[in-house]
């Protein structure tokens, strides 16, 4: 005996495995291999908070070190002083700044990725 189409249950147990893709389909990628005005303005904003970053790094190490010749110029015969703070005192901030400097850097870009991969 054949069923009558209208006692047939169809189940739904989740988004369809195959979307079709529609005419409107956005592609951030599509948009920055093209060069158009809105894949330039993707880039130049990483480019952006990429050099953010670095200015960053730059002028914390400036205040680390700039001041140095003066502490130097304070106490003349201090030859012990100048290798206690430029090998002890000065090597750790700089190892750890570099460390936070490639860490965001990184994120960085792992969030223009995820923000320009397909979805």
């Amino acid at each position: 005996m054949p069923q009558d189409p209208t006692e047939r249950r169809v189940i739904v147990t989740g988004p369809p495995r195959r979307a079709g893709r529609t005419s409107g389909y956005y592609r951030p990628r599509t948009e920055i291999d093209e060069q158009t005005t809105l894949g330039h303005t993707y880039v130049r904003s990483l480019m952006r908070i990429q050099l953010r970053t670095g200015l960053t790094a730059f002028a914390v190490l400036a205040l680390l070190i700039g001041p140095l010749p003066l502490v130097f110029a304070a106490a003349p015969d201090a030859r012990r002083l100048e290798w206690t703070v430029l090998g002890f005192c000065l090597y750790p901030p700089m190892v750890l700044l570099a460390r936070w400097y490639v860490r965001r850097a990184e994120r960085n870009e792992r969030d223009f990725v995820r923000l320009v991969e397909d979805r």
